[in-house]
């Protein structure tokens, strides 16, 4: 039967052709990930990572940032997260600003990591998630995730091949967390938050950013029993009935529980809702923000298709309305009305607390008391930050890329500084440069140059014997090399009548 799984209508997953990885040739993990799955007639991927387009994106559902504003930003956010506990303890409404204008792609993940503690958490469990890793696991748990696996954004580039290196990452998240709080186990929506976490950050980051949205900002959530998820549900219902009170008496109209259309907005946090640009501007508020956040777009939701009579002229009952909350309309997700909306909404974390005891009192009063007393829930970055104060080394950034220079050591200078002194000395020490006359003189040295202070005076030999006369004729090539008469002769310097010299002298010794 097909289904319609994050903006593609597929048919049954089992369907997904997979070949032998000896017919993948060594290429991108795109292609080859695409190949497997059949789609190599269709490798263009969005912005985002989605094969053909997937997740509802297009040019009109999100707002392309200039790039000169994205590099402002960048630098503003690097700025932040190098003095983050200073940002957050004391401007803590301009990290919340920043927030809501979106993070930069680029430090996306780090910024994430940074809002819901899972930083914080990671530097104070060291080699924890390596050693949960190692373990095998409930193997009734182990069983589900597998089974789960092809089923989380199946057209991202990073999960569409089987057993490849984006799903055999999402099994290590998840089924570290069942070993991590084996009281909860696994539930089938912690999946997509662990995979959209895995998009933007390594295993071990992705596996603590969990932990912190699993404890803090949607705590009893993925519990058995789903008693948190009902009870945020008569919370919505409640809030409804003061945001849009057209909407709330029609839903109370028709008993329609919110459990049957909140369920998967809350529990995935919209990530298979909205397009990918409203997925990705949503998670910036909701992990820096709170729970909040979530309340907020599903209220603008439900107000944008059920708030008006005309609306409520096309869904006379309960499975028209149903229907048209399953199909809500492109042009109320786009990034940029979505996120006004959000901002106007008035409900604050007050609101929510207030209204959340109020359903508790009525649930207790009703069903008892809950069978999973989940720890309270933390309504934003800062509230997490201050309950569990960081050491300043566990802020530290990491570097992405390390470069190993070995610092100079002193010996190494020292023995520079000797090699230059030796140097220097041996300059000193160097015998001045003796000119030795030529007893042989050539024809060009006719008109030698100015002689030193005391000549030597020629030697008598010249004249006397003349077998030696031959010899001045062997060097006719230097003869002819010489400039012509008319032109005045070079000065040499003392090296090259030095130099010079000794030839003569080895000509000399040689005869």
């Amino acid at each position: 039967m097909a289904k319609i799984d994050n903006g593609r209508q597929s048919s049954d997953t089992t369907s997904i052709r997979t070949v032998s990885s000896s017919r993948i040739d060594d290429e991108s993990s795109l292609g080859s990930d695409s190949e497997i799955n059949g789609f190599a007639s269709d490798r263009q991927t969005d912005k985002y990572g989605f094969i053909g387009g997937a997740q509802q994106y297009s040019e009109a559902s999100s707002q392309d940032v200039p790039t000169e504003v994205l590099r402002q930003r960048e630098v503003k956010w690097l700025d932040m997260l190098n003095h983050w506990d200073k940002w957050m303890i004391k401007r803590f409404d301009k990290v919340r600003l920043r927030s809501q204008k979106g993070i930069p792609p680029a430090l996306r993940g780090r910024a994430w990591l940074y809002l819901s503690g899972g930083k914080v958490k990671r530097e104070q469990n060291q080699g924890k998630f390596q050693e949960l890793d190692s373990q095998p696991g409930e193997p009734k748990w182990v069983d589900v995730i597998e089974k789960d696996l092809h089923r989380q954004f199946p057209f991202h580039e990073m999960f569409v091949s089987r057993g490849g290196h984006g799903q055999q990452d999402l099994f290590r998240v998840l089924k570290a967390y069942t070993v991590y709080r084996p009281e909860e186990g696994y539930c089938q929506a912690q999946a997509p938050i662990a995979a959209v976490l895995l998009m933007h950050m390594p295993a071990e980051d992705a596996f603590w950013g969990l932990v912190q949205i699993c404890e803090k900002y949607l705590p009893g959530y993925y519990s058995p029993g789903l008693e948190a998820i009902q009870l945020d549900g008569e919370i919505l219902f409640a809030l409804l009935r003061r945001v849009s009170p057209l909407a709330f008496r029609h839903l109370e109209k028709h008993k329609i529980d919110p459990i049957l259309y909140m369920t998967e907005w809350f529990m995935c946090a919209f990530s298979r809702t909205l397009p990918w640009a409203s997925v990705l501007r949503v998670w910036d508020m909701f992990l820096c923000d709170g729970v909040k956040i979530i309340f907020r777009v599903g209220l603008v939701l439900l107000k944008c298709m059920l708030g008006t009579r005309e609306k409520l002229k096309a869904c006379q009952g309960q499975y028209e309305t149903m229907e048209l909350l399953r199909a809500i309309e492109p042009r109320y997700m786009q990034e940029g009305y979505l996120v006004r909306e959000i901002l106007e909404v008035p409900v604050t974390a007050r609101d929510v607390e207030r209204e959340h005891h109020t359903q508790l009192k009525r649930w207790k009063k009703n069903r008892g008391e809950l069978n999973f007393k989940p720890p309270p829930r933390m309504h934003g970055a800062r509230l997490i930050m201050l309950a569990e104060p960081p050491r300043r080394q566990d802020l530290q950034q990491n570097p992405t890329i390390v470069l190993e220079v070995p610092p100079p050591t002193p010996q190494l200078k020292k023995g520079k500084g000797e090699r230059k002194s030796k140097k220097k000395r041996s300059m000193k020490k160097s015998p001045p440069i003796v000119e030795i006359p030529n007893p042989y003189p050539l024809a060009r040295d006719s008109t030698p140059p100015p002689p030193p202070s005391d000549p030597p005076a020629p030697p008598p030999v010249m004249d006397e014997t003349p077998e030696i006369m031959p010899q001045t004729e062997t060097v006719s090539p230097l003869q002819q090399q010489a400039p012509p008469s008319d032109l005045p002769p070079a000065k040499e310097s003392p090296l090259q009548q030095s130099s010079q010299s000794l030839s003569s002298t080895e000509q000399d010794t040689y005869l």
